[in-house]
This record gives C-alpha cells, sequence and structure tokens, in this order.
C-alpha cells in the first residue's frame, strides 16, 4: 500500500470523523414563554397572580413548553434555554418543566424576555406572545407596560415580540416559531417570515374564542418539526446599526422624566427618540424606560 493512498484514505477518515461530529453537535435552542397567548388562557386574571384561575395559567404555560421540548428532543440533541417572560417572570413551574431544559427566572435582568439570547444559539422560539399595544381586537395587547403606547425600531412599529426579533436578528439568530393570539401572529408574519400558531381570537380586548390547549400543544409539536427540519435554509432578521428607537409614551410626565436620560430626543409632548450603537444597547434602554416609567 503507497503512502499516497494511505494519505488519501487517512483524510477521508478525518472528514468522515468531523462530518459525524457535527452531525451529533446539539442545537442550542432558546425559548421565550409569555402567558397572555397561551393557549386555553381567556381572561386577564389568568395571567395575574392573585387572579383567579392564575395557577391553572400556569400549568397550560408549562405544559406548551414541555410539549415544545419534547419535540425538539424527537428532533435530537439539544441544549435548551427557557426565559420566563411575562410579568414578575417567575410563572412557570419550574420544578414540573422537562429536566432536559434550563431556566432563567425573576425579571431583574438587563434584557428582560430575551436574557441569555445570544450568537450561540440556532434558533430562537416564542412561546404564548400578544400584540402590540393600541393594536384593536388584540388580546390583552401591550408592550412592556401600560407605560408604552407606541413602538418603533428603525421606523418599524413593533409590539414586544417585534422587539425581541430585532434583538436575535441583531445577534444572527432566526426566530423559528412563534405562539399567540391571531393579531399576534399576523404581526409577526408582516415583520418576518415564520411559522407561527394561533391559540386564540380575542373578543374585544379582554376576552377571547379559545381553542383548545390540546390542539394547540399538537399544533405546537408539529411547527416545531417543520422548523426544525427547514432550519438550515431559516434566516434571521436583518438589523442595521445604528438603531433609532421612537416610543410613544402613555403621560407627558413620563416623557419629561425619559428626557434625562442622555441623547435623548423630543418628538412631541409624549414621544422621545434615541440613537443607539447596537442592538443590545437599544434594548437596555427601552427596557430601563419602560419598566421604570410606571407610576
Amino acid at each position: 500500500m503507497n503512502s499516497r493512498f494511505i494519505s488519501i484514505l487517512t483524510s477521508l477518515f478525518l472528514v468522515a470523523g468531523i462530518a459525524n461530529a457535527q452531525q451529533k453537535s446539539p442545537l442550542k435552542i432558546y425559548i421565550s414563554v409569555d402567558m397572555e397567548g397561551i393557549g386555553g388562557i381567556g381572561t386577564s386574571k389568568m395571567v395575574t397572580s392573585s387572579g383567579k384561575d392564575y395557577e391553572e395559567g400556569r400549568k397550560l404555560m408549562t405544559d406548551e413548553v414541555n410539549a415544545v421540548v419534547e419535540a425538539i428532543f424527537l428532533h435530537g440533541p439539544a441544549e435548551i434555554v427557557v426565559n420566563d417572560s411575562h410579568g414578575d417572570m417567575q410563572n412557570l413551574l419550574h420544578t414540573k418543566l422537562d429536566p432536559r431544559t434550563q431556566y432563567i427566572q425573576g425579571n431583574i435582568k438587563p434584557l428582560g424576555m430575551v436574557e441569555g439570547l445570544d450568537e450561540t444559539f440556532d434558533g430562537v422560539i416564542f412561546l404564548g406572545y400578544h400584540a402590540r399595544a393600541g393594536t384593536e381586537d388584540g388580546f390583552l395587547a401591550h408592550t412592556g407596560s401600560g407605560t408604552v403606547k407606541g413602538l418603533w425600531i428603525n421606523g418599524t412599529e413593533v409590539g414586544e415580540g417585534g422587539l425581541n426579533a430585532h434583538f436575535a436578528g441583531a445577534m444572527n439568530v432566526p426566530v423559528i416559531l412563534a405562539s399567540g393570539d391571531l393579531v399576534f401572529t399576523r404581526q409577526i408574519n408582516k415583520l418576518i417570515q415564520v411559522r407561527t400558531v394561533s391559540t386564540k381570537v380575542a373578543v374585544g380586548t379582554r376576552s377571547a374564542k379559545l381553542r383548545h390547549p390540546e390542539a394547540v400543544i399538537t399544533d405546537l409539536k408539529e411547527q416545531v418539526r417543520l422548523a426544525l427540519n427547514e432550519l438550515d435554509k431559516t434566516k434571521p432578521l436583518n438589523v442595521k446599526s445604528p438603531i433609532t428607537v421612537r416610543m410613544r409614551l402613555q403621560d407627558i410626565e413620563h416623557a419629561d422624566v425619559a428626557m434625562s436620560l442622555p441623547a435623548m430626543k423630543r418628538i412631541d409632548g409624549y414621544t422621545i427618540e434615541f440613537t443607539a450603537p447596537t442592538m443590545d444597547v437599544a434594548y437596555r434602554l427601552v427596557r430601563v424606560i419602560y419598566k421604570n416609567l410606571t407610576w
């Protein structure tokens, strides 16, 4: 056996070994889970800790996460981070979560709904999301808090889903699945092409016609399967820096206080604007404004 043949054979084994290692490398998936858009939740009392049936809402929320996690592992090995993204951000029944997940709990975190998301992830999933502030026929529609009445990123109006999709895009990570009320799914699809699951149709803003939670879970599992099968073709949102953020606030006094922040520009009595060098910086400032201007 001559040396050239041995060299070629060795190279082939090396290539095969690398390909096999790459094939077995676990996917890294990030799940941000809100509550208003979870299947089976149809009143504001179900998403408030003091409300009737809140414990049932927590269970429904946990069940959806576990269903999605199960579908991801059916696809293959994975590392999954779940970020509780509703209210005080300690809603999921974390001892009932699939033990293969890592769980981020608590709302004192700089990046809120996208805490822990970085460029190392292969895909992002939004569960239980809702339409943006001021949306007609959006179930419990809001953006961040009642303080924010409108939010624009580089001239595009967004809600929480759109804001978080911009952050993911800036990290070069695609959003692969988004679930929530029907209006939310329509809004997110205007911004990005993503697989969606509609969990309910709003009846006004505080009531909803619900799909059965089991039907929602069936759809979520199927859409996860399809999303992961086409992951190599899915593109992240293209986000260009610098980032210009415009926010319309509830009260003139809120805008007055926001003007204390550096580089803030006043557009009108209720509206402020700033430019940030990156989406990371922009997101942190947005969160400071809506989390702290709450009186």
